[in-house]
């Protein structure tokens, strides 16, 4: 018991490690301290002061957040003194507030508004004490837009910024009451290193950071009876909607979902998963292909060779890294293939003119909608990808079209590009792509499928930061016989710190694997900065689960056996890596300033 610590909490005894806060000590035993700047994704700030306690036999209130639990400790968590001082904390916080409430977009979830309500704040019980001449929207970025007159300076975003993602696009300014979260040099959003990853967004407690919202133009194209509306929807999705809409996190909803779109307007609902088993087939014919150039060419090439599908991964390598590009692969992302193939394969097949294709993507991620506004997403001679719609994004969409989710029938994606698998859905969990890819890759090697008792690869899952894993071909088709007995080293990671130890490995020449994955936001897809908010650790799991869920169910779980993914090669691409998939699936990435 030597690192043990007992203290009484409300008269009710605890003992737990040494070193564990006040605030985590009484959650042990179900007793809610509030607080605004504290998240457990984020190391201790102590900023807001929301979460004070009282010491018996100290003057002081104290930050529970911040203050390590200590034996004998006497605290009090709801005395009147803690709530007069929380009352008056919140109701400065609120004179500082541009209280929007009614009409602002985080209202049905603001941290604030909801402790606000709590304990009765009345804005008039202070002047304010900030002018409220701030309030100008800077909206020049594609996928975040940023609010000062709502923040209420918790600094969450800075710190998911520098210490979950590494890349410090928002620091703190000024002192006391002039004090405020900016960007570099107080640039637009545009124009500083930014990833678009959102994560600032699922962490900031009110509306000061959001998307940028497209809805209302998605409803005017569906209301255009001279467009062709269709919409393809990321495995994350699937799994995460119900939140939005009443169910427990980690329901699966796919069929709803699907029935919902369908009676919105969309002309067609059609699935992502179904490029995401074209980009393995693509992406791994690719892999074999710089081993063959290695091993038996001896040519030079950029190995290990690292996934492309988190678009806030792309920008951060493009800033961060941009000497390393090579050794991305040049597979667009799925949400990007579907755009290409949308306008070109999809319209010839519907006979439907290009020009008059409006094509939604339904993502998890706030980065995407930068993506789908990249002047290299343009092969098909159109904007591939009109607008990306965040998770929370559509899940209003549902609302405002007045139809209850819950009592939807199930129904099926439609034909063409709308067939999946379960290799497919998983690559919205962190280390989905590498499974997914490992499962076809061993097949394209030996000419034999995965066995299935050992198809779910488990090495590659979770939530640890960085995870490795090899894999020793045998038997292999004669094509292959160069990589006989080569155990192929693997790597995944999620969130772009991660992303960072594993670039600095490569920049320095020992990097021990032949393929990484990826993946900007931790958790993956499912934990994307256009996922429902709250997001924790324990939210990403269950969101997990149901992916691993999804996969289990479906009648083929690998991508190479994927009907309509055969048909489009057979009557269209022709051939992986050819001349056609080369142009419409492919891409480069290019060089950003870091600063």
């Amino acid at each position: 018991m030597a690192n043990k610590i007992t203290l009484t909490i409300d008269g009710h005894q605890v003992t737990v490690e040494h070193g564990t806060s006040i605030l985590d000590a009484a959650k042990q035993i179900n007793i809610k301290i509030p607080t605004l700047c504290h998240h457990e994704d984020l190391c201790v700030a102590g900023n807001c002061r929301i979460c004070v306690v009282e010491q018996v036999g100290k003057q002081t209130l104290t930050a529970s957040c911040a203050t390590p639990a200590d034996n004998g400790m006497t605290i009090l968590t709801s005395s009147p003194k803690i709530r007069r001082a929380r009352k008056d904390i919140m109701a400065l916080l609120v004179s500082e507030h541009n209280t929007q409430c009614t009409t602002c977009y985080r209202s049905t979830n603001c941290e604030l508004q909801i402790l606000s309500a709590e304990y009765n704040v009345d804005n008039s019980i202070y002047m304010s004490v900030l002018k409220k001449d701030d309030c100008e929207i800077d909206k020049a970025s594609w996928s975040v837009e940023k609010d000062n007159s709502k923040c209420i300076r918790c600094q969450r975003c800075v710190r998911t910024c520098a210490d979950i993602q590494h890349v410090n696009a928002l620091a703190v300014t000024e002192r006391g009451k002039d004090m405020k979260i900016s960007t570099f040099m107080h640039l637009p959003m545009n124009e500083i290193v930014c990833t678009n990853c959102g994560q600032c967004i699922t962490h900031c407690p009110t509306g000061a950071l959001t998307e940028r919202r497209y809805y209302d133009e998605i409803w005017a194209a569906i209301d255009n009876p001279e467009k062709h509306v269709i919409i393809n929807t990321a495995p994350a999705v699937r799994v995460a909607l119900g939140e939005m809409l009443g169910y427990p996190v980690g329901t699966r909803v796919t069929g709803k979902m699907v029935t919902a779109l369908k009676k919105m307007g969309f002309n067609s609902v059609l699935d992502t998963d179904f490029t995401a088993d074209l980009t393995i087939i693509e992406e791994g014919t690719e892999l074999l292909g710089r081993l063959k150039d290695a091993l038996v060419h001896k040519k030079p090439v950029s190995l290990p060779m690292i996934t492309s599908c988190s678009p806030g991964w792309i920008k951060f390598i493009e800033h961060m890294y941009p000497e390393h590009l090579g050794h991305l692969s040049s597979c667009k992302s799925p949400q990007q293939m579907f755009g290409a193939l949308a306008k070109t394969y999809y319209a010839e097949k519907k006979g439907i003119d290009p020009a008059n294709i409006v094509s939604v993507a339904g993502m998890p991620c706030a980065a995407k909608k930068f993506e789908a506004n990249r002047p290299e997403m343009r092969d098909s001679g159109y904007q591939d990808v009109d607008a990306g719609l965040t998770t929370r994004e559509l899940g209003y969409m549902i609302k405002q079209s007045g139809l209850n989710f819950q009592d939807l029938e199930d129904d099926d994606f439609d034909k063409i590009m709308g067939e999946s698998t379960g290799a497919a859905v998983i690559f919205g969990a962190t280390g989905g792509v590498m499974e997914a890819a490992l499962r076809t890759v061993y097949f394209l090697i030996t000419g034999r499928n995965v066995p299935f008792e050992h198809l779910n690869i488990t090495p590659v899952r979770g939530l640890e930061g960085i995870k490795a894993a090899s894999v020793k071909f045998e038997n292999c088709l004669p094509e292959y016989s160069f990589l006989e007995g080569v155990e192929a080293k693997v790597a995944i990671a999620h969130g772009l710190k991660n992303a960072r130890i594993i670039m600095d490995q490569i920049a320095a020449g020992t990097s021990p694997y032949h393929f990484i994955e990826i993946m900007a936001c931790p958790g993956g897809c499912i934990g994307g900065g256009g996922q429902p908010i709250p997001t924790t650790n324990e939210i990403r799991q269950k969101r997990i689960d149901a992916i691993y869920a999804e996969d289990m169910g479906k009648p083929i779980r690998m991508s190479h056996e994927n009907p309509e993914v055969a048909q489009i090669y057979a009557e269209y691409l022709k051939v992986p890596l050819g001349e056609k998939s080369h142009h419409l699936l492919h891409t480069k990435y290019r060089k950003r300033n870091r600063y």
